[in-house]
């Protein structure tokens, strides 16, 4: 494994919400997966995440961000509120804040990523779904304050 830390900087359509991913995990080694739910068929989402790894969302315009909730109310999915652009999902748990990324809101595509797996997690209960969440999502930068207003490119 690559030891080196890259950070890439992504956000939604019109800029007013994004996220920066830092991992040490090469493109090319990254998980990428198709949830085949209804909203991430919708939305064409790629998620990604590395435990590893570290990952912030901001926000540029004050009021930008949506948060939306569905099925078993587990997780936060950011959507910006002006462009309707899906940056990611977002869980709390007794053991931290855990997001996956959606790897359509990079500002340039990534060459060598795998190609995504489809995957159904309809099957897992609630306490499941968190325990996979928690394995599997990158931490959270922030734990008091995820969204922060974020002036820097």
């Amino acid at each position: 494994m690559n030891e080196t830390v890259q950070t890439f900087d992504a956000s939604c359509h019109c800029g007013a919400i994004g996220y920066r991913y830092s991992t040490a995990l090469p493109p090319s080694q990254w998980s990428v997966r198709e949830c085949q739910c209804s909203f991430c068929r919708a939305h064409g989402a790629r998620n990604t995440s590395d435990p590893a790894g570290r990952v912030e969302f901001f926000e540029r315009s004050a009021g930008a961000l949506n948060r939306y909730r569905f099925g078993l109310h587990t997780a936060d999915f950011l959507i910006c509120r002006n462009c309707g652009v899906y940056l990611g999902a977002l869980i709390d748990t007794e053991r931290g804040r855990f997001a996956t990324i959606n790897l359509n809101a990079l500002g340039s595509p990534l060459a060598d990523l795998p190609t995504p797996v489809p995957f159904d997690f309809d099957a897992e209960s609630t306490a499941q779904r968190i325990a996979r969440r928690e394995r599997r999502w990158t931490p959270v930068n922030n734990l008091t304050m995820t969204m922060r207003r974020f002036s820097g490119a």
